[in-house]
């Protein structure tokens, strides 16, 4: 009954696997995982019973007209070239395969966690596919590529199961923002359609109220603190030397849309954006570097030893 509670809280959209006890591992190894076994879950769907987009479909800005300006996406820029992807048919599929000229990468969302992160699908020369594996690791989506059924922590960025083991996948920056914004910074934009090749209502919100609320569907092996709301906003940042969190509640207080930061004897330039609730990091030559924007409860959950940037401490 607590799986199939479960399973309905994260969402009624998906088919329940005929044997909870084979959902529970959906069939892969986890002999080397890398973290508690008991501390992965089934979040109720089976293996690709959330089914990544393999195959993405663009349309131009002009032609998006399924969009609206407040809509959140994610936004990414490779080669000049720049894509967006509406959380609103991420919510849906949590995973897009993708390429731009040879670079080839993912973006990955987890509405559970309000996480957003790409990452480079070419992993020792050798190019990966990714899936969406059903279970969860601190109530994030647990990702698994189909070369060799390996386990991938999103936040984390790491495999933590199967052949890959122990591996990192390199970090792309990304922004969330609002379409308008997007649109209005890169005109030429294109957008990840609705031409999915799945019948989705793209319009609804399957977890609609989900970020409005406290309580979490699942359990997390770090409690957050309770200086912020478990699902405050805050950008996340993993330096060399260490990792800081930056919540919005901070950014709004401290109220400027950019300023520099030292971090571990790095100078970080931060932006924040008030008006479309976003913010992301450059460094000194301007280069954008990657950062996630995800909620408090998350960010603590996998990095209990942060720092946080607080706006009257570090005046």
């Amino acid at each position: 009954m607590k799986q199939l509670i479960a399973f309905l809280l994260y969402g009624l959209i998906f088919t329940l696997p005929l044997s909870m006890q084979a959902a529970s591992l959906n069939g892969f190894n986890l002999s080397n995982s890398s973290v508690p076994t008991e501390e992965i879950m089934s979040g109720g769907p089976g293996k690709d019973g959330i089914p990544a987009i393999l195959r993405p479909h663009f349309v131009s800005a002009k032609q998006a007209r399924f969009m609206s300006s407040k809509d959140p996406i994610l936004g990414i820029e490779i080669n000049g070239k720049y894509r967006a992807y509406p959380i609103k048919i991420l919510n849906w599929h949590e995973v897009v395969n993708d390429q731009i000229d040879e670079k080839r990468f993912i973006v990955s969302y987890c509405p559970l966690c309000g996480s957003g992160m790409a990452f480079s699908a070419t992993l020792n020369g050798k190019h990966l596919t990714f899936g969406v594996s059903g279970l969860l690791y601190n109530s994030d989506v647990l990702l698994y590529d189909h070369q060799t059924d390996s386990l991938w922590s999103q936040i984390k960025g790491m495999a933590v199961s199967g052949q890959s083991v122990g591996k990192h996948l390199t970090q792309y920056p990304l922004t969330l923002t609002r379409w308008g914004k997007w649109q209005q910074l890169h005109p030429g934009t294109d957008v990840l359609s609705t031409n999915t090749g799945y019948q989705r209502d793209y319009q609804r919100d399957p977890y609609a109220g989900y970020s409005r609320s406290p309580r979490l569907y699942f359990p997390v092996a770090n409690q957050a603190p309770s200086i912020y709301g478990s699902k405050e906003t805050v950008m996340g940042y993993k330096g060399k030397n260490g990792v800081i969190a930056f919540p919005f509640a901070e950014l709004k207080k401290q109220g400027k849309a950019k300023f520099t930061y030292r971090f571990k004897e790095q100078m970080l330039t931060i932006h924040w954006d008030v008006h479309n609730l976003s913010a992301h990091i450059t460094d000194s030559q301007g280069q954008n570097l990657p950062s996630t924007l995800l909620y408090w409860f998350a960010w603590y959950a996998f990095y209990p030893e942060t720092e946080v940037f607080n706006t009257n401490l570090d005046k």
